[in-house]
């Protein structure tokens, strides 16, 4: 009869993964600071046809309004919640959406492949 104890297994550290996203703290969960809001009123002041889409919160954002003008030109901010964005919309006199019921508009993904075709070398 073997009374020898088995050894226990020595402790094991997780692996160090080498290409780990280091964490910026305090950035993900931010609300909308002055500067956001300043930016959104410059760029309804200087564009034409604006109109701003209310987008709901995700994993790794708070509530963003992205807005965007008649040629499809856009920009995206965080926001304190939609009902922020429905005041600040009011404010501005610009119509506020909800892109989860409405989508996002036609000319934002024109826009957008414009873009796309101008970077290509």
């Amino acid at each position: 009869m073997n009374l020898h104890r088995p050894r226990p297994y020595p402790q094991r550290r997780p692996p160090v993964w080498p290409f780990r996203r280091k964490r910026r703290s305090g950035d993900a969960d931010r609300g909308a600071g002055s500067g956001d809001l300043a930016h959104l009123e410059e760029f309804v002041r200087t564009r034409v046809g604006v109109e701003a889409y209310v987008e709901p919160q995700t994993t790794v954002t708070e509530h963003t309004v992205i807005l965007i003008a008649s040629d499809g030109e856009w920009t995206r901010r965080r926001v304190d919640g939609p009902s922020a964005a429905y005041r600040l919309g009011k404010r501005l006199g610009i119509p506020v959406y909800d892109v989860a019921r409405v989508g996002y508009p036609q000319r934002k993904r024109d826009y957008d492949a414009r873009q796309r075709i101008r970077r290509r070398p």
